[in-house]
């Protein structure tokens, strides 16, 4: 039996009902998060949820549970769930009411609810690296918010999908600014490239370990906008998010990027990412 975080409550899964009314399902008035699961243990839930709440601030929606209390759900619900490896997905919405566009009065309780998903690691794509296309990012212009308007991210995941490719790296005119799912960074003449943390991207959590991870090994970390010529140019390119941790992109549209083969420095970054992982995934 599977089971589903409702509220402050683990329930059978499928017991949740949403009203139609609900914000989140009429107007996708809300947040989430996605934590990675590695034998039963969470990997830097503390960010993520750090993180949730951060979100809910921008968009002036309250969360009734401390960061302490929605830790604890999330591991009762991965406990319930006997989850090892996957990960455990949460939203909250700004609650059911009448529709309108206006906030809802202050007494409308917010309605969080949270699944898990069971998966392996995506060992293949690490090794053997994917391929990328080149989409024009058609999104607002707050995607430092982890919104569930995800409309435009999925409008360029599916075409990514339709052109056999593993992700669609995101410009704004000519710049690069991210993925549809993924954060993207490229490495030229021993320093890594990617879009500084503002308004345009994501702050991604595996983004802010791959930062780490580039300090440690020696590989200087320049927060600058690329041009999609600029990508194309790189020695290497590798894309990252809490699925995808590291993973290398040898191929955007067609145009083989450095050798066409995992470069060494994306080499190195996935050992010292794979370090702070926890350790039994090892044995």
């Amino acid at each position: 039996m599977a089971y589903s975080l409702w509220n402050d409550q683990i329930v059978e899964e499928g017991s949740i009902t949403v009203s139609p009314e609900d914000r989140g399902y009429q107007f996708g008035d809300g947040i989430y998060e996605v934590v990675k699961v590695y034998n039963g243990q969470m990997f830097t839930a503390q960010e993520h949820i750090d993180r949730f709440y951060a979100s809910a601030e921008k968009i002036r929606l309250v969360i009734p549970y401390t960061k302490d209390v929605l830790h604890k759900l999330l591991h009762d619900l991965i406990e319930a769930n006997k989850l090892d490896n996957g990960h455990v997905y949460f939203q909250i919405t700004r609650g059911t009411v009448s529709r309108n566009h206006v906030f809802p009065d202050a007494s409308v309780p917010a309605v969080l609810t949270g699944n898990v998903k069971v998966g392996e690691r995506s060992i293949e794509n690490f090794q053997n690296g994917v391929k990328a296309t080149f989409v024009e990012d058609i999104r607002w212009l707050r995607c430092d918010i982890k919104s569930l308007n995800l409309l435009g991210a999925v409008l360029a995941k599916q075409e990514a999908s339709e052109k056999g490719c593993y992700e669609a790296i995101l410009h704004r005119g000519d710049t690069v600014t991210e993925c549809s799912s993924a954060n993207v960074y490229g490495i030229k003449g021993g320093k890594l490239y990617t879009h500084p943390a503002n308004n345009f991207i994501l702050n991604g959590i595996t983004r802010q370990i791959i930062l780490k991870c580039a300090t440690e090994i020696g590989l200087p970390v320049i927060e600058e906008a690329m041009t999609k010529g600029d990508l194309l140019k790189m020695d290497e390119v590798i894309v990252s998010s809490v699925s995808s941790e590291v993973t290398p992109v040898i191929d955007v549209d067609g145009h083989a990027i450095g050798t066409g083969a995992v470069g060494e420095w994306t080499r190195k970054l996935q050992e010292a990412f794979e370090a702070k992982l926890p350790i039994s995934i090892k044995s």
